[in-house]
């Protein structure tokens, strides 16, 4: 069974298939570590959570001082974004997911030809993602969305160099398949990721260990619209709709053609039943992601 650590939820591999109906093929019981992000955040270090509320109080002291609360409006410093109260001035970055009702937003496997019309809606629609990419025949080729993704205050991540399954290969590959994708992403950003997303969220201890060697945490999702079975967006938005709760994650895809257009709407209708939509690092925050560490909703 997963070890315990301190205030981390210990779960076994049926309970993860169940809860996210990811298919983990491992033998006997795993020994490696999952939690997730309502636990990551009530076990921050209390220096961690001393910094971030201090923080929050300094944002909200400073649009208070401009006389503006977190819409820009006239009034005390009470957030809007999704259930808005829980926001300091800044947006998404300074978004205290402790008390507002957040979910994660995530797409893999790009960037891609349709990640500029994704940018342009995010940013339109003043939301941060994660972006959990892939290297060959899109970060090799796609050098410019990576940037602005980065330039516009996305999450970078690490999906593998050619999306092997890094539980079915040996913990050298697995390494060469996750580092040559954060060397790439350096080169071009100056940044390294700190997450990744293993392929078919597929993991075990080895790629547990190969993960905290080369300072990555694991990241996997609750909701899933299964876009690569579908280009309706109607039907995409649906799905995504359905399975959402407090502290999710959701995944999607930006390579497939029915997705990208989805997007308005679900933001639209997670804004509207209250949700605050994030990046996976706000969601754990105060909390920072472990290397090694499984990360599940």
């Amino acid at each position: 069974m997963p070890k315990q650590t301190s205030a981390a939820r210990s779960t076994s591999i049926a309970g993860l298939l169940a809860a996210t109906s990811l298919t983990l093929a491992l033998s006997g019981c795993a020994n490696y570590d999952v939690t997730a992000p309502a636990d990551a955040r009530a076990d921050a270090p209390a220096a961690a959570v001393q910094a971030k509320d201090a923080q929050l109080a300094a944002a909200n002291g400073a649009k208070i001082a401009d006389g503006k609360n977190a819409d820009g409006k006239n009034g005390d410093a009470k957030g809007s974004q999704g259930g808005g109260q829980a926001t300091a001035p800044g947006g998404t970055g300074d978004v205290d997911c402790r008390r507002a009702k957040c979910v994660a937003l995530t797409f893999d496997a790009g960037p891609s030809e349709n990640t500029p019309r994704l940018l342009d809606i995010l940013k339109k629609e003043k939301v941060h993602a994660t972006f959990f990419m892939l290297g060959e025949n899109h970060v090799a080729k796609r050098p410019g969305e990576v940037k602005r993704i980065d330039a516009e205050g996305h999450e970078l991540a690490n999906h593998t160099w050619s999306h092997q399954i890094l539980a079915d290969i040996t913990p050298e590959e697995a390494k060469r398949e996750l580092s040559r994708l954060q060397d790439a992403v350096r080169k071009i950003t100056g940044k390294t990721p700190k997450l990744m997303r293993p392929p078919q969220g597929r993991t075990d201890e080895g790629v547990s260990k190969v993960s905290k060697d080369l300072g990555l945490a694991q990241v996997l999702w609750s909701v899933t619209a299964k876009d690569y079975q579908t280009n309706d967006s109607a039907l995409i938005t649906k799905r995504v709709l359905e399975q959402t709760q407090r502290d999710g994650i959701i995944l999607l895809h930006d390579i497939y053609k029915g997705t990208v257009p989805a997007v308005p709407g679900i933001l639209k209708d997670l804004k509207k039943r209250g949700y605050t939509v994030v990046t996976v690092s706000q969601l754990l925050s105060p909390a920072t992601a472990e290397p090694g560490m499984v990360y599940r909703p």
